[in-house]
């Protein structure tokens, strides 16, 4: 059999007493960690966006839209506003904010470029010419800003009061071309359709371009460049002839120069005058 407990009375007062109970707070917003995360997180953010400012900082600035040779004429055309990163380069090139319609290029651009205030010049006291040319005269690509040479060559439907065959006079020299009306490409286009091809000049060299062309076909010459390395000034009414090719033929040979002949030594003053040599005798005659 199970031995029944009998249960002990314990006196309440002879327990041991437990912690006090403290009382839960609220946190607070002076908490030393709240504080120090909330300003780490607003660092990170401002360090963050002054990183991304910093990095599309881009000005406005005018571009070349195409090659450009230098004595263009600027228009609206001739340029593209593009955002770049200059930093304190900013202020040697032209701002997308201004108008350069009209300002002349001092030298050649080519497409792309950012556009310059060094390559800018005011317009000097320049004409406009137009130059009709055969579109078979005309090389393919040449457009707007455009450096060409133009020649004027004999036309030999002229006969004998026109120039003489084969000779070619040079226009105008290393210009740009500021427009070409016509079309010189497609299905209606021919040899013979004539193209204007404008050009500047100077005023006072208009009449000697016009003197230059003479009624004659021109031919158009365009440079693989708009930098010009020579940077030739525009020449106007100036000949040009092709030179003659060289000769294939080989050279005669040449006549060997004559060996050097010692002069004959002079005589001693004792020596005797040499003899002189005896007739030779007269033939014997038939006899009598």
């Amino acid at each position: 059999m199970t031995a029944a407990r009998n249960p002990v009375n314990v006196d309440p007062g002879e327990l041991p007493a437990g912690p006090a109970p403290r009382r839960v707070r609220a946190p607070s917003w002076l908490d030393l960690r709240l504080v120090l995360g909330v300003l780490l997180v607003l660092g990170s953010v401002l360090l963050g966006a002054r990183v991304v400012s910093a990095a599309d900082a881009t000005v406005p600035v005018w571009s070349a839209a195409s090659d450009l040779a230098a004595g263009t004429e600027l228009t609206g055309e001739d340029l593209v506003v593009v955002d770049v990163r200059l930093d304190e380069a900013a202020s040697l090139y032209l701002s997308g904010n201004t108008r350069p319609e009209g300002s002349v290029l001092s030298r050649g651009v080519r497409a792309g470029e950012l556009l310059p205030f060094a390559a800018l010049e005011e317009p000097a006291d320049l004409v406009q010419v137009a130059l009709p040319v055969q579109a078979g005269y005309l090389p393919p690509g040449v457009q707007r800003g455009r450096l060409i040479d133009v020649y004027a060559v004999a036309d030999p439907a002229a006969g004998a009061t026109g120039p003489a065959v084969g000779s070619v006079t040079l226009v105008v020299g290393g210009v740009p071309v500021q427009a070409v009306s016509g079309s010189s490409e497609g299905v209606l286009s021919t040899p013979t359709t004539t193209v204007q091809v404008v050009v500047s000049v100077p005023a006072d060299d208009a009449a000697d371009v016009l003197a230059a062309i003479a009624g004659r076909p021109l031919v158009v010459v365009a440079h693989e460049s708009v930098v010009d390395p020579a940077d030739r000034p525009v020449t106007v009414g100036s000949a040009a002839r092709p030179t003659a090719p060289a000769s294939s033929a080989p050279a005669a040979p040449s006549t060997p120069p004559a060996p050097d002949v010692p002069p004959a030594p002079a005589p001693a003053p004792d020596a005797p005058p040499p003899a002189a040599e005896a007739p030779a005798p007269a033939p014997a005659g038939p006899a009598g």
